[in-house]
């Protein structure tokens, strides 16, 4: 199994171009975001941050309202609702107005975090991306990954190593140091029938029966806690944007990655933090835009 391609700044380029002079921020995307928990508001504060930073026209978060105070402190740009909200008899229809939704940071891994995952995955019917606590919770439990097969072509996962192991180990498989990351990611994707970005030194992107794509950008700066959150809020804004999930994910890694570099060469890799990699995120953007 072997990388067929690279993603580099001519293939970004394709996608991220200047905004429309006539512009409004519904243009740009509605996203929610299903994160943090008790102890792990940060994780929600870091996919927001990157999700607004990328572009994003409107972030909410579904949060437990204790958290409320802190989110609307650190993230002032983005709305809060109770995350009961999203199991209301009217909860089909208030997920209609998102053009994506982002879940996993932070979240903790429950049998209630499992049915509203179900349920968010059912009633919606935009793209979704799923990380972290997402993708542990959808692995603890028998139905998780006959969800994400019924909708795969709107979704992406996006593990590390580590949960990457438990995704194949609910496939059947060994984890990625026993297959090689190139047939991990294949085996992933063919499993869960969704696209899968599997992270690390060379971040591989590829969706069933298509080729695999190899990230150019990133260091070992980013191998600090949050950056996942990060990554996972950039691909939400580009999901809102109407791309699919293949090319949101490509995209997302690049820019990601070529955030990292930007933080690395002004402040150096040890040390950096994943709010140093979401605020270098406009200055990538305008570097492939020119504006």
């Amino acid at each position: 199994m072997a990388v067929s391609g690279y993603i580099g700044p001519e293939y970004v380029r394709n996608y991220i171009t200047p905004r429309k002079s006539d512009a409004h921020k519904g243009d740009h995307g509605r996203i929610l975001i299903v994160a943090g928990s008790h102890g792990m508001a940060g994780a929600a504060v870091l996919c927001a941050k990157a999700a607004l930073r990328t572009g994003a026209g409107l972030v909410t978060l579904a949060v437990p309202e204790e958290l409320f105070c802190i989110l609307q402190t650190s993230v002032p740009e983005a709305m809060c609702i109770d995350r009961k909200r999203l199991l209301a008899a009217d909860s089909y229809d208030y997920l209609q107005r998102f053009d994506a939704i982002a879940i996993g940071p932070g979240l903790g891994v429950s049998y209630d975090n499992f049915e509203l995952i179900a349920k968010i995955i059912e009633d919606s019917e935009c793209q979704i991306v799923i990380d972290a606590d997402g993708i542990n919770t959808l692995c603890e439990y028998d139905k998780g990954f006959g969800l994400v097969k019924a909708n795969g072509e709107r979704i992406v996962m996006t593990p590390h190593p580590g949960e990457a192991r438990r995704i194949l180990s609910c496939a059947g498989y060994s984890g990625v140091r026993d297959l090689g990351r190139e047939l991990a990611v294949r085996k992933m994707a063919d499993f869960t029938k969704a696209t899968v970005l599997l992270k690390g030194q060379g971040t591989l992107v590829t969706r069933p029966d298509d080729e695999i794509s190899c990230n150019t950008t990133g260091n070992p700066g980013m191998a600090t806690g949050g950056s996942g959150d990060v990554l996972t809020g950039v691909i939400a804004a580009l999901l809102a944007l109407g791309w699919n999930t293949g090319v949101s994910a490509r995209t997302g890694a690049y820019v990601h990655g070529a955030a990292g570099d930007l933080a690395a060469e002004e402040i150096g890799q040890w040390g950096m933090t994943a709010m140093d990699i979401a605020e270098h995120l406009p200055a990538v953007l305008k570097y492939i835009t020119g504006i």
